[in-house]
C-alpha cells in the first residue's frame, strides 16, 4: 500500500511538470502561454517555435505518462495501480500544481499511459490520429477521434475491464478538455497544424 501511495504522489507531481513552459522559455526564449492558443502542449509549440520544439515537448509529455504508469505497476504491484497512476499523471498535466492548477489537454501524457498498458491499441490509435491530421490538418480532431477509439478497441480486443474503464475515463477527459476546439471545429474557425518557428532565437 505504501508503494502505491508513493507512486501515486510521484505520478501527480511528475505529470505536473510543465515541459512546454520550461523548454519553451529555457531553450527558445518563448513563453507558450503568450502565443498562439496559449496552451503549453506540443501542438501550440509546433505552431509557435517549430517542429523541434513540438516533437521535444510531445515526447517529454508522453514520457510523463509512461513513467507514472510504470511506477504504478512496479510499486503498486498491479495493473489497476498502473492505471490509477497513469490517470494521476494526466490530471497533473492538465491541472499542474506548478501552474496554479492549469495546464495542457493531456493527449501526449495519455498516450504515454496507453503505450505502457495497451501497446497494440496505441499503434492503431496513432495511425488513425496521423491519418486524420494528414487529411484534415486538425490535430484536435485527430486527438478527439483517437481518444474515443481507445475504449472501442479495448472492448473489441477483449482486454480486461480495467483497461476498458481507463479508456472510457481518458476519452471523456480528453474530449472535455477539447470542448473549445469542438466548438471551433463546428463553426469552422479551428486552426490547422502549421509549423512556426518565427519566435525562435
Amino acid at each position: 500500500m505504501l508503494g502505491f501511495i508513493v507512486a501515486a504522489v510521484i505520478s501527480y507531481v511528475l505529470g505536473s511538470i510543465p515541459n512546454g513552459l520550461l523548454l519553451g522559455k529555457g531553450i527558445w526564449g518563448v513563453d507558450l502561454r503568450q502565443h498562439g492558443s496559449g496552451n503549453i502542449g506540443a501542438t501550440n509549440a509546433w505552431r509557435t517555435i517549430g517542429k523541434a520544439g513540438g516533437f521535444s515537448i510531445f515526447f517529454l509529455d508522453m514520457l510523463k505518462g509512461a513513467i507514472s504508469t510504470y511506477l504504478g505497476l512496479r510499486l503498486g504491484g498491479s495493473e489497476l495501480a498502473g492505471i490509477i497512476c497513469g490517470l494521476l499523471a494526466i490530471v497533473g498535466h492538465s491541472w499542474s500544481i506548478f501552474l496554479g492548477f492549469k495546464g495542457g489537454k493531456g493527449v501526449a501524457t495519455g498516450l504515454g499511459v496507453i503505450v505502457t498498458l495497451m501497446p497494440w491499441v496505441t499503434i492503431i490509435v496513432f495511425l488513425v490520429w496521423l491519418a486524420i491530421v494528414k487529411a484534415t490538418g486538425y490535430v484536435s480532431l485527430g486527438s478527439i477521434v483517437a481518444a474515443v477509439l481507445v475504449p472501442v478497441l479495448a472492448l473489441f480486443m477483449g482486454l480486461h475491464t480495467d483497461f476498458l474503464v481507463l479508456g472510457l475515463i481518458a476519452a471523456v477527459f480528453i474530449v472535455y478538455r477539447h470542448k473549445s476546439n469542438i466548438g471551433r471545429l463546428l463553426n469552422g474557425t479551428e486552426s490547422k497544424i502549421k509549423s512556426g518557428g518565427h519566435h525562435v532565437k
